[in-house]
C-alpha cells in the first residue's frame, strides 16, 4: 500500500515538473543567464512550501508511515560545506540542464541524453560515498 502511495506522489511530481517546464533546459539556461524569471518563480514557491510543510509537521508532531516521529537534526554550518556543495550542485546543474529532481521525468520523456547525466549523478554518490570520511562536512 505505501508503495502505492510513493508512486502517485512520483507520477504527480513528474507531471508538475513536467508541465511548469521545470525540466526544459532552455528554461534552466535561461534562468542562470539571468534572462527570465520562471524558474526563480518555481523555486520560490518550492522553497515557500517547504518551509511551510517543515513547519506543519513540527507543530503538529507529524509522523512517517511507519509512525515514527519526524525529526530535523542541526548540522554543523560551515563555509566549506555550502561553498563546495553549492559550486560542484550548481556546475552539474548548469553543465547538464537539470537538476537532480528532474532528471527522471527527461527520461520518461524520451530524453535518452539524459542518461549521462543520470549515470553522473550515480557515480558522483558512489564516489561521495567512498570518500565522505576524507572530505570537510
Amino acid at each position: 500500500m505505501k508503495a502505492i502511495v510513493y508512486i502517485i506522489a512520483g507520477t504527480a511530481f513528474g507531471i508538475v515538473m513536467a508541465k511548469s517546464e521545470a525540466i526544459s533546459w532552455f528554461r534552466i539556461q535561461e534562468m542562470f543567464r539571468f534572462q527570465d524569471f520562471h524558474m526563480y518563480g518555481i523555486i520560490g514557491t518550492a522553497v515557500i512550501l517547504g518551509a511551510l510543510g517543515v513547519w506543519l509537521i513540527k507543530k503538529y508532531q507529524l509522523r512517517d508511515f511507519s509512525g515514527n516521529p519526524i525529526v530535523f537534526n542541526p548540522k554543523e554550518k560551515t563555509w566549506t560545506r555550502y561553498l563546495l556543495g553549492g559550486t560542484f550542485f550548481g556546475l552539474g546543474w548548469a553543465l547538464t540542464g537539470a537538476c537532480p529532481g528532474p532528471l527522471f521525468v527527461n527520461l520518461g520523456y524520451g530524453y535518452y541524453a539524459i542518461l549521462i547525466a543520470i549515470l553522473g549523478a550515480v557515480l558522483g554518490t558512489w564516489l561521495y560515498g567512498l570518500l565522505r570520511d576524507k572530505l570537510p562536512h
